[in-house]
């Protein structure tokens, strides 16, 4: 789960972790009344939406009055924001964060992740602060340097010292520098996070070191014991149809393609997604509705799926194992019967009660291609669409 820039700032101010004064702003007014609250001579306009690049995309405006702050405030605000994580329709603009300024003397970045490779969470820091980490590890790989966290004993003192020297943190900082990478890592790992990133980093002319910039991303699968970090998801940044599934705890994340896809288990998922584009046809989600699915459970995925609009056709990929042919197969009927299915639908049913799972599908009455394996499915369906 993300949260915009602002809560990620006020969670990572529990912590201890240097952050400028701000606050939210959903209102021109709002926005005004902020900035004379502050009452800094320099006030950042910030547009809070779940990408980054923000700033080279026009969301980030430097006010140095109060004019200025509403000027910037009402531009900003229902505008659609074109970054390279949004993708080419963009996000629009619904809240700002108003900041007050802050002396820049030097920017850095750092950054949290859990690193498959060693199976730890990795401490990850450049000199190279305010560029995307991404190009950074193009062109200057170099630049980064990285300590692998032992999760017995945590982040350790040394090891953040390692860093601030590596990076050229100022002498007189590296002791500020060490305890806000200590506090950052803290609130990682109490909070759950799977990423915490801090870009910029800033030393200031004032001999502080913040967080000028706050990336916080969270496992969904531990927030049944952060609620607090619940009330921050922002329901406006996520797709209508992934937040419907997640209502029912369906895996569900949507895609480009046409190709609506119903199947269980993660990894089946992946490997029917990719035989469809082995085919030449593109998948229009992933979509596993787990080992346990009860009808119910099955007629919403279904519904979920052609509520879509790029949806020309379905593939219902299952092997019951947990899972019974019969349920996915009520399910299928069930919902196509409800939204009037007027699409192609494929289904591959394999494993427990096979043969009353396809006896369902014949006797419903409905269009339904039947499939003797994954391959000769997606190769159906993709002809089905063309």
């Amino acid at each position: 789960m993300n949260i915009h820039e602002y809560q990620g700032k006020e969670v990572l101010r529990q912590y201890g972790v240097a952050v400028p004064r701000g606050y939210v702003a959903f209102t021109a007014d709002e926005a005004v009344a902020a900035a004379e609250k502050l009452g800094s001579a320099v006030t950042v306009v910030k547009a809070q939406i779940h990408a980054g690049g923000r700033g080279k995309a026009g969301g980030v405006k430097i006010a140095k009055s109060v004019e200025q702050v509403r000027e910037f405030a009402s531009e900003l605000l229902g505008k659609v924001l074109v970054t390279h994580q949004t993708g080419p329709e963009g996000k629009e603009v619904k809240r700002l964060l108003i900041e007050e300024g802050c002396d820049i003397k030097k920017e850095y970045y750092i950054g949290i992740v859990v690193d498959r490779a060693t199976g730890c969470v990795v401490v990850m820091a450049s000199e190279e602060g305010g560029t995307e980490i991404e190009e950074v590890a193009e062109h200057t790989p170099e630049k980064i340097f990285k300590e692998v966290v032992d999760p017995a004993v945590g982040l350790q003192p040394f090891q953040a010292r390692k860093l601030a020297f590596a990076i050229n943190i100022p002498g007189e900082l590296v002791n500020k520098a060490v305890k806000f990478m200590l506090a950052l890592y803290k609130a990682f790992v109490e909070k759950d996070c799977s990423i915490a990133e801090i870009n910029p980093l800033v030393v200031t002319g004032g001999g502080d070191v913040m967080a000028l910039d706050a990336k916080l991303n969270f496992d969904s699968n531990a927030l049944f014991r952060h609620k607090d970090v619940q009330s921050l998801r922002d329901l406006d940044e996520e797709d209508a149809k992934e937040i419907e599934a997640s209502k029912f705890d369906l895996s569900y994340i949507a895609l480009d393609g046409n190709i609506g896809c119903m199947v269980n288990g993660a990894g089946l998922a992946m490997a029917t997604m990719d035989i469809i584009k082995h085919f030449g046809g593109e998948p229009a989600n992933f979509l596993d509705v787990g080992g346990g699915a009860t009808t119910e459970k099955v007629t919403e995925a279904f519904k979920i799926i052609l509520s879509d609009a790029g949806v020309k056709g379905i593939f219902v990929n299952i092997f019951g194992g947990i899972m019974r042919c019969d349920v996915i197969a009520n399910g299928v009927v069930e919902a196509a019967k409800q939204v009037g299915l007027d699409r192609p639908l494929v289904v591959r049913l394999e494993g427990t009660n096979v043969e009353l799972g396809r006896k369902i599908l014949n006797e419903s009455g409905l269009e339904i291609t039947t499939a003797n394996s994954m391959a000769d499915g997606a190769q159906k369906i993709v002809a089905l669409v063309q």
